[in-house]
């Protein structure tokens, strides 16, 4: 018999991050045995029949629900995620705050800043604990280069360099999804992957002041879907087309609160990079370099006169960095993505364990929010922007 706490998890939709979300609360018991708390997996709320099946025979859940309603009223779930795509967040955030559950939230939060600003304040005038997906934070390679940054090893910083660029939509054949649609998705790869940009951004170097940017649509039109899908996956398309209605690409510079400055681009449609995902900090003193393709390393450059081999130094993630003590046994060996969300779940459940709130909050996603609606307010009429200031318990910054 185990002597760890159970925990009553409810999880709403059952695509590719709803499935994650399961395996990573499963994971707890041995990855962090120290939290006492065995999650309990009670129910799965999803429409589709098929995936409501799959909770409970595949996936452990006692139960299934079709509406999330349900799964929000049951007395036995006690903690939710909430993996349904964006347009749904808010309805599904303040009813799991009306609910009184603790909810770890996939981002974008909402469509736009004010459907963030409503969730954090609500979660927060609640007493709520939250956790937001801010996944490559837990990376152990950048926990490494924030202490790089924080602890003055790298002199003053002086710039920053980010850029997430990606080709899941690159075909021209990609079929017309909610991603494209500015009533369901809001804006297009500024709150898909840039707001992971302008998160890692801030979590490493600190709160982004002031942006100015640019952004463009490659690809007008999309052939409608006659099958839906998951995630990326599982459509069918005919040949009638549909207008994209939000961005494919964005570029901007952008001043953080010390002065630092920063370059930053995001795309969805680059032919060639898979998962691009980069970040690189120049300080007086030295630099470091991480590319999510190679999530594991870090490079590496302190001094400046290094003599005749000067230059960066290839580290590999080893137990010093992060939590990457608790999944391999030996330097070489890799964590991957699926390990990065289950420190992130990790994190949300100590925090309702705790009552203090270490996970990536509500307002951590409602500041990236502001960001991006600075971001899509300067691209409109090509000024600089600054970033409202928020009033929200981040954790970016601790």
């Amino acid at each position: 018999m185990s002597s760890k706490k159970p925990l009553g998890i409810g999880v709403i939709s059952l695509g590719w991050m709803g499935r994650l979300h399961a395996r990573s609360y499963r994971s707890l018991p041995e990855r962090f045995p120290e939290l006492g708390i065995a999650p309990r997996l009670v129910a799965a709320a999803d429409p589709i029949e098929e995936a409501r099946a799959n909770a409970v025979e595949d996936l452990g859940f006692e139960r299934a629900y079709a509406d999330y309603r349900e799964l929000l009223a049951d007395p036995e779930v006690e903690a939710v995620s909430i993996c349904s795509p964006n347009f749904l967040h808010h309805e599904m955030a303040m009813a799991a705050i009306e609910a009184g559950k603790p909810f770890w939230i996939e981002k974008p939060m909402g469509v736009s800043a004010r459907q963030s600003k409503e969730i954090a304040q609500a979660a927060e005038a609640a007493g709520l604990v939250s956790a937001v997906g801010f996944n490559y934070r837990h990376t152990p390679a950048i926990e490494y280069m924030r202490h790089l940054v924080r602890s003055g090893e790298l002199g003053r910083i002086t710039n920053v360099r980010v850029w997430f660029i990606a080709d899941y939509n690159a075909s021209p054949l990609g079929p017309l999804t909610w991603r494209a649609s500015r009533e369901k998705a809001g804006a297009g790869v500024v709150p898909d992957l840039m707001s992971h940009g302008a998160d890692l951004a801030q979590y490493v170097v600190g709160r982004i002041a002031s942006v100015s940017a640019a952004t463009g649509i490659f690809i007008t039109e999309r052939p409608i879907p006659t099958k839906m899908g998951i995630g990326h996956s599982g459509f069918e398309i005919g040949d009638e087309v549909g207008p994209v209605e939000n961005e494919d690409y964005v570029a901007m510079l952008v001043r953080f609160d010390d002065g630092t400055i920063g370059t930053m681009e995001s795309s969805r449609v680059s032919v060639g990079p898979r998962a691009e995902y980069v970040v690189e900090v120049y300080g007086t003193q030295g630099s470091a370099r991480w590319n999510f393709e190679r999530l594991n390393e870090l490079e590496v450059c302190v001094g400046i006169d290094g003599g005749p081999a000067h230059g960066y130094t290839r580290a590999m993630a080893n137990p010093a960095w992060g939590q990457w003590h608790r999944y391999q046994p030996a330097i070489g060996t890799s964590m991957g993505f699926d390990d990065m969300k289950s420190i992130e779940a990790a994190q949300f459940i100590e925090s309702i364990a705790t009552g203090a709130q270490i996970a990536p909050s509500a307002a951590d996603a409602w500041c990236a929010a502001e960001v991006d609606e600075a971001i899509v307010a300067s691209a409109a009429d090509g000024q600089w922007h600054e970033v409202a200031r928020i009033d929200g318990a981040t954790t970016f910054d601790r």
